[in-house]
């Protein structure tokens, strides 16, 4: 199972990316999007889950990302409007089988892709 995430640039605040993450392989009960900002730990960002209800947010991007899932294509999708100078950071998508209540914790996650760097300037 392999996940390649693109889509990541420098950008000013208030702009919009999309991040793309292709998967191969199996597929997975949860698809989710994590960040790192430098000198911080990875932080949940979003996950995709239909058999768990659907999508979850950070609160902090709640209302300016959307997370999607084109089944037939296994990609995994970051719709990021309205970027903030403290959403810079590399996004990583990962893969795995998390119970619900674990759906926002990177270590329930299996795999992981290489990641994006995100920068938005002020």
């Amino acid at each position: 199972v392999q996940l390649q995430a693109s889509g990541g640039g420098l950008v000013q605040a208030g702009a919009s990316l999309r991040l793309t993450c292709a998967a191969s392989g199996r597929t997975f009960r949860s698809y989710g999007w994590f960040r790192q900002a430098p000198g911080k730990e990875r932080e949940f960002v979003a996950a995709a889950c239909a058999s768990c209800g659907g999508n979850y947010y950070t609160d902090s991007v709640k209302g300016r990302f959307t997370i999607s899932r084109h089944n037939a294509k296994n990609t995994l999708y970051l719709e990021m409007n309205s970027l903030k100078p403290e959403d810079t950071a590399v996004y990583y998508c990962a893969a795995g089988n998390p119970i619900l209540s674990s759906i926002r914790a990177p270590e329930a996650y299996t795999t992981w892709g290489q990641g994006t760097l995100v920068t938005v300037s002020s």
